[in-house]
């Protein structure tokens, strides 16, 4: 096989690999005896002002769309995020009393925490574990994320508001005892599931503006 057959072989190679390619991987598959570093470098410089370019990415080889154009190959699309009642709640509360175990949410909600609700949050990257606490059997603490701030449109959590100014807002009703949460069995993750009964602060999460307006941008990238 001579060098243009070579350099053929290794251009389909990594063409057709859906990951990155190793060199020890690229020798076994090559015939014995070529050069392989040559090959690589010889065949990055064909590609270089090309659409695709010959990179290497960690200790494998593979194509890549050119870095100039990358920002051409990003399709964009709003997709509304709707959670349940009993997720928003979850949320205000992590939100609010950061770091706290599942225990605590569900001493501070009054009902058991399903597994739904969680899932959803940790779907849409809202929350995170932060740790254990320093208690019998250790306990997985909660906190929100950097996406939480984002999408929320908040620089610091310090920027969530208070009851005062959610009351001010006219998100709040000012009677007494509103924020109750009635005791219930178990959470079943249904909007309905909870009653009227809300915690106060829960109220800048669920309001349109600062809950229902909330969409992700999801960014699909074609360069691989």
């Amino acid at each position: 096989m001579d060098r243009f057959q070579q350099i053929r072989l290794l251009e389909a190679m990594l063409f057709a690999a859906a990951e990155p390619v190793t060199e020890p991987t690229l020798l076994e598959r090559l015939p014995e005896g070529i050069e392989l570093d040559s090959l690589l470098e010889e065949l990055e410089g064909m590609y270089a002002a090309r659409g695709v370019n010959l990179v290497k990415v960690g200790k494998g080889w593979c194509f890549r769309t050119a870095t100039d154009l990358s920002g051409y190959m990003v399709l964009e699309r709003e997709v509304p995020r709707k959670l349940s009642r009993a997720a928003i709640e979850t949320l205000s509360i992590i939100a609010y009393h950061q770091p706290v175990t599942r225990a605590e949410i569900e001493e501070i909600r009054g009902v058991a925490l399903s597994k739904g609700s969680m899932d959803a949050l940790l779907e849409a990257e809202w929350i995170r574990p932060r740790g254990r606490r320093r208690a019998p059997g250790k306990p997985v603490t909660w906190g929100t994320t950097e996406r939480f701030l984002a999408d929320f449109g908040l620089e610091d959590l310090t920027d969530l508001p208070g009851v005062e100014e959610l009351k001010a807002a006219g998100l709040l009703d000012s009677r007494p005892n509103l924020g109750a949460i009635a005791m219930q069995a178990t959470d079943s993750d249904d909007d309905s599931e909870d009653g009227d009964d809300v915690d106060e602060r829960t109220a800048f999460l669920e309001n349109d503006e600062a809950f229902e307006s909330v969409e992700d941008d999801e960014h699909i990238a074609l360069e691989d």
